[in-house]
């Protein structure tokens, strides 16, 4: 069971992962020691299992193709999906994997160099697993909001007033 600690230092660190152990003391009104602690029990308990860096790489020189695959799957017994999500997961390509309710089974994000790489891991490594029956592919054409982060700032509205 978490303690009231534990999730405000998960709560801190969502909105800023870059948060020091000693700004957390003071945040918390704990010490820097018991924060170490909660820290570390976290992430032994599997809870807290990173950190990560957030690029718009849209606003680089970096050439990417993004894309969201809905795969349907037929579960394994006893193993249910995650048989089947194990084998997904383990692809380079893949960077977000969920389980999902409604008209497919999950949701893979995945990102390549070119499309014809993307295209390439669709048909030829993830199709032909076995269990997986059917995929649909959509191309994620420009990030506006990402893990609570706005990308791209409303612009101004340019549209002049008109009057009756």
């Amino acid at each position: 069971m978490l303690s009231t600690l534990d999730m405000q230092i998960l709560e801190i660190l969502c909105e800023d992962a870059k948060v020091t152990v000693p700004e957390l003391a003071v945040m918390t009104g704990e010490t820097a020691e018991i924060v170490q602690a909660s820290m570390d029990k976290l992430r032994s308990e599997g809870i807290l299992v990173g950190v990560q860096t957030l690029v718009n790489w849209e606003r680089t020189e970096r050439e990417f193709v993004r894309g969201v695959i809905e795969v349907n799957v037929q579960p394994q017994r006893e193993k249910g999906f995650d048989a089947i999500a194990q084998r997904i997961m383990q692809y380079d390509e893949v960077r977000s994997l969920y389980l999902m309710s409604g008209a497919y089974d999950l949701l893979v994000e995945c990102e390549a160099a070119t499309l014809r790489e993307l295209a390439q891991f669709v048909h030829s490594r993830l199709s032909v697993i076995e269990g997986v029956t059917g995929t649909s592919t959509h191309f994620m054409l420009k990030t506006y909001k990402y893990g609570g982060t706005v990308f791209e700032s409303p612009s101004a509205d340019l549209r002049q007033a008109v009057m009756p």
